[in-house]
């Protein structure tokens, strides 16, 4: 099954900006994943068509199982 890491965050006009990581650890936690997106906030690398990241939102761990059928 494959999982993503969906991390939300709020940009200076408000709305929800999403960033997804591949594969995420099993072993995460909240914290973790919680100082991460401050880090991310604090070093200001990533904008949007909104502006700056300026605030967290959420975050969730998305799986998705995927049944594919391949015909000649």
């Amino acid at each position: 099954m494959e999982k993503t890491l969906e991390l939300q965050f709020v940009n200076q006009e408000g709305k929800v900006v999403r960033l997804t990581i591949d594969q995420p650890l099993e072993s995460l936690t909240d914290t973790q994943v919680a100082n991460v997106m401050d880090l991310i906030i604090a070093a200001n690398v990533f904008t949007s068509s909104g502006g700056d990241l300026v605030a967290k939102k959420g975050a969730r761990i998305v799986s998705k199982e995927v049944l594919e059928w391949a015909f000649a």
